[in-house]
């Protein structure tokens, strides 16, 4: 149970991509992965923050649990925690891993143009 952040209620989170040199060198992998960061109004930052540190430090793994727009559950990596003050409470900055999308350009080997005159 304390290897998750759930988003319990509210709207999908955004994920803005993330070019910066040290958030993609956590990705670094035989994989490829993607970097994003969301940003979460909360609670309690800090405490999520030290759960997160405490799974890290015994090599575990922190996810984020939301419904995507569509409602389904999806799970996401977390691989950097940061908690913010602002004048509405505490913002949670999460860095998560994603699956690269499928780029919306499909190459169809059928379409050839070169016997267009």
């Amino acid at each position: 149970m304390d290897d998750k952040i759930t988003i319990i209620e509210g709207p999908p989170p955004t994920f803005e991509s993330v070019d910066d040199g040290w958030a993609v060198g956590l990705t670094e992998c035989p994989s490829l992965y993607d970097m994003a960061v969301t940003r979460l109004r909360t609670f309690n930052g800090p405490a999520l923050v030290e759960r997160c540190h405490k799974a890290w430090t015994s090599q575990g793994a922190m996810f984020l649990h939301y419904k995507n727009p569509l409602g389904l559950e999806e799970r996401s990596p977390i691989m950097a925690a940061r908690c913010v003050e602002s004048n509405d409470g505490h913002v949670l900055l999460l860095w998560i891993r994603r699956i690269p999308e499928e780029s919306e350009t499909q190459f169809d080997p059928d379409d050839d143009d070169s016997n267009e005159i």
